[in-house]
């Protein structure tokens, strides 16, 4: 656990450091690829670090296993939760654009072009319901 609460604010100082390199730098895109690959690496040697770790004590995880739920089910529900909530992120940012401009030419079309983006942000509930769903089930 010590490896993780190092490791994520180096690769997240990385993340948002690289794109202000990139700017300055004249080979941004070039910039960019080092850092996305030497982020990858460092990534991949703390999530093989925290995997090789292992619990703290064989009582601790006893007791959080006994303490009521199933540990996987909880994971599923949040990654669940979050892949929905970046999907419907990404679908709400591509049809609220085209909405937008459609809306610029046509302004009549507005309520069609909300509906599209209510069923693009649709995803997230999907996401929620699955993850309570499994929560339930814990």
């Amino acid at each position: 656990m010590l490896a993780w609460l190092i490791g994520l604010p180096l690769i997240a100082g990385a993340a948002v450091l690289a794109p202000l390199a990139a700017r300055r730098w004249r080979r941004g895109v070039a910039a960019l690829t080092v850092t996305g690959v030497l982020l990858l690496a460092g990534a991949v040697a703390l999530l093989l670090v925290a995997a090789a770790a292992g619990p703290a004590s064989a009582a601790a995880t006893a007791a959080a296993a006994g303490a009521g739920g199933s540990t996987g089910a909880l994971i599923g529900a949040g990654i669940a939760v979050a892949g929905s909530s970046v999907g419907a992120g990404i679908a709400v940012a591509y049809t609220g654009a085209a909405a937008l401009a459609i809306m610029s030419e046509r302004p009549e079309l507005f309520g069609r072009s909300m509906v599209i983006v209510g069923l693009a942000e649709g995803i997230a509930i999907y996401g929620l319901v699955i993850g309570i769903i499994l929560i339930g089930k814990a």
